[in-house]
C-alpha cells in the first residue's frame, strides 16, 4: 500500500511526485508516455526552461526524481481506477495492480482539432492554440488564425502586438459584428472554406479559395476532453467544459481523489493551460495530500 498513486507524468504529475518524495511519502508515478504537448518541439514561457524541448524537460525531471527513494516510476498504462480497501487501486492491462491511500489524477486533456486535412500533422509545430506559449517566435511576420467565433477575435487581439499582419480564415462563416471589428483592426478576413493546410519551407500554406502563406496558424480546438477514463470510472463531479471539478487544493468530489494540471479546474476560477500552472497545481495538491496523510497518521 503506497501513500499516493499519481497517474500522469507531465508537469503536474512530475512536480507532485517531487513534492511527495521530498516529504518521504511512498509514491508510485505512472507514466503512460502520452502527453498533451507531445508534438511540441520547444516549451516557452517557462522560467529557466524557455525553449527547452518537452522531452528534455521530462527526462531531467525523471533523473531528479531518482534521488528520492520513496518515489517509484512505472512506465505503464493504467486501464482502471477503483476504490479498494480504504484507498484506491490502479489496474494495468496485464491485470496487475497498485494500491494507495490517495490517488492523484494528472493525465491531461486531449485536443480535438477541426477536420481540416493536414492540420493534425502541423499541430504543435506550425499550428498552435496559445499565444503566450508560441506567439513570440513569429514576431514581425504574417500569422494566420483559423476559426469563426469570439475566441478568434480574442486571439487576434492577443497576437496583434506580435504579428506584422493577421489573416483570419473563417472556414465559411463569421458573425458580422466580429467581422466588422476585425476589419476595423486591419485584420484580413478570408471567408472561403479551408480545404487543406500544409507545411512550407518557412511556414504554412492555407488553401481557402486561394493559397495563402503564413508563418504559423493559431486556432482554438473545437473541444478538449479527458485523455483518460478515470474521472468517469470514479464518478467524479465534472464542470460543463469537461474538466474535473476541484477545490483550491486539488480535492475532487470524492475523498482521497485529487486532480491536477489541465484536467481540473475549480468552479469559481477558469483555467489557463500551461506548464507553469500545471506544475503549480501539482505542487499544491501534493502539499495538501501530505498534510492530510500526516493528520490521518496522527503524526
Amino acid at each position: 500500500m503506497h501513500d499516493v498513486i499519481i497517474i500522469g507524468a507531465g508537469p503536474a504529475g512530475l512536480q507532485a511526485a517531487l513534492t511527495l518524495g521530498r516529504m518521504r511519502r511512498t509514491t508510485a508515478l505512472i507514466d503512460s508516455g502520452q502527453y498533451r504537448n507531445e508534438h511540441v518541439r520547444h516549451m516557452h514561457n517557462v522560467l529557466a526552461a524557455d525553449g527547452t524541448p518537452p522531452t528534455e524537460f521530462r527526462a531531467t525531471a525523471r533523473r531528479q526524481l531518482a534521488a528520492y527513494p520513496t518515489v517509484t516510476v512505472h512506465d505503464d498504462t493504467v486501464e482502471t481506477v477503483r476504490a479498494a480497501d480504504a484507498g484506491y487501486e490502479a489496474v494495468f492491462a496485464d491485470g496487475s495492480t497498485l494500491r494507495a491511500r490517495v490517488v492523484l489524477l494528472a493525465t491531461g486533456m486531449l485536443d480535438e482539432l477541426p477536420p481540416v486535412p493536414g492540420l493534425d500533422g502541423l499541430w504543435g509545430r506550425r499550428a498552435f492554440n496559445c499565444p503566450f506559449c508560441d506567439g513570440h517566435e513569429f514576431v514581425g511576420r504574417r500569422v494566420g488564425l483559423l476559426g469563426a467565433d469570439a475566441r478568434i477575435e480574442h486571439l487576434a487581439q492577443l497576437l496583434s502586438p506580435i504579428a506584422a499582419e493577421l489573416v483570419v480564415f473563417t472556414d465559411g462563416g463569421l458573425d458580422t459584428g466580429i467581422r466588422s471589428r476585425l476589419l476595423d483592426a486591419n485584420v484580413t478576413v478570408h471567408s472561403e472554406p479551408v480545404t487543406a493546410v500544409s507545411e512550407t519551407d518557412d511556414g504554412v500554406r492555407v488553401d481557402a479559395g486561394a493559397a495563402v502563406d503564413v508563418a504559423a496558424l493559431f486556432l482554438t480546438p473545437r473541444t478538449t476532453r479527458q485523455r483518460a477514463p478515470f474521472a468517469a470510472q470514479l464518478g467524479l463531479r465534472m464542470l460543463p467544459n469537461g474538466a474535473i471539478e476541484i477545490d483550491d487544493v486539488g480535492r475532487t468530489s470524492h475523498a482521497g481523489v485529487f486532480a491536477a494540471g489541465d484536467i481540473a479546474q475549480s468552479a469559481t476560477a477558469g483555467g489557463m493551460p500551461s506548464v507553469i500552472s500545471a506544475a503549480a497545481s501539482g505542487q499544491r495538491a501534493a502539499s495538501f495530500i501530505t498534510m492530510q496523510l500526516t493528520a490521518g497518521d496522527g503524526q
